[in-house]
């Protein structure tokens, strides 16, 4: 039991931070970055393209669907694979692994952010928009003042579950030979050859912990009231 542990804390600087030191983030750390990163070009984008799809009906939203359906239908780690050779070609130049999957990840959780925030837009009362349009607003500043806030609100729940799992979907991305935490996991685990139960237990854990404290804060956040189009009749 006491080897156990010890696999853990004598490995414990590389199983958090990798080669931080070296300036090469790792585990922990760089499951973190890239979760973070991923969120925020997946929210804004998604988001984006619900705007979108909310403000031009017939064919735009039709392409915009058949494009969430299609990634949303394609294995994940295909598309880390083809985004992991396909942007060095189309930069011209070599990326870091991380930021591939970084993108690959942001692209396969826009396209469920976008049917959840269109999805939000759908259920708020038709009052809310006539409203804002009594009130002089653009169509553009009735979505971005008045309807989005709320729909978003509404939806919070659905953006931490996809964040949740946009989180624990980093851990694909030791296909590609990134540093995250269940890369540098398996690395650790190569070199003791003894003790696996225990170092893949730590990481389910860690795993675990990362995730549900996610959930956490977003419960434990202040609901504002926002703005909303009643404060403008």
């Amino acid at each position: 039991m006491i080897n156990n542990v010890t696999v853990i804390t004598d490995n414990l600087d590389y199983l958090l931070w990798g080669r931080m030191a070296q300036g090469e983030p790792g585990g922990v750390l760089l499951t973190l970055l890239m979760a973070a990163g991923a969120a925020v070009l997946a929210l804004a984008g998604g988001v984006l393209l619900a705007g979108i799809a909310w403000r031009y009906g017939g064919t735009v939203r039709r392409l915009l669907f058949i494009w969430a359906e299609l990634i949303r239908g394609i294995p994940l780690i295909f598309v880390i694979f083809w985004l992991y050779f396909l942007l060095p070609i189309i930069t011209g130049r070599d990326l870091p692994g991380a930021v591939t999957v970084t993108f690959a990840l942001a692209w396969f959780t826009s396209a469920a952010v976008l049917h959840t925030t269109y999805a939000g837009l759908q259920a708020l009362p038709g009052g809310q928009r006539e409203a804002a349009m009594a009130g002089g607003f653009s169509t553009w500043q009735m979505l971005r003042l008045v309807l989005l806030p709320q729909a978003m609100r509404n939806v919070l729940p659905s953006y931490v579950g996809l964040f949740i799992a946009l989180l624990k979907d980093t851990s694909l991305a030791f296909i590609v030979n990134v540093p995250e935490l269940t890369t540098v996991a398996g690395q650790v685990n190569s070199r003791v050859q003894v003790y696996p139960t225990a170092i893949f237990i730590f990481t389910g854990l860690v795993y675990y912990l990362l995730c549900s404290s996610l959930g956490w804060l977003v419960t434990r956040r202040p609901r504002g009231r926002g703005r909303s189009a009643t404060a403008y009749q």
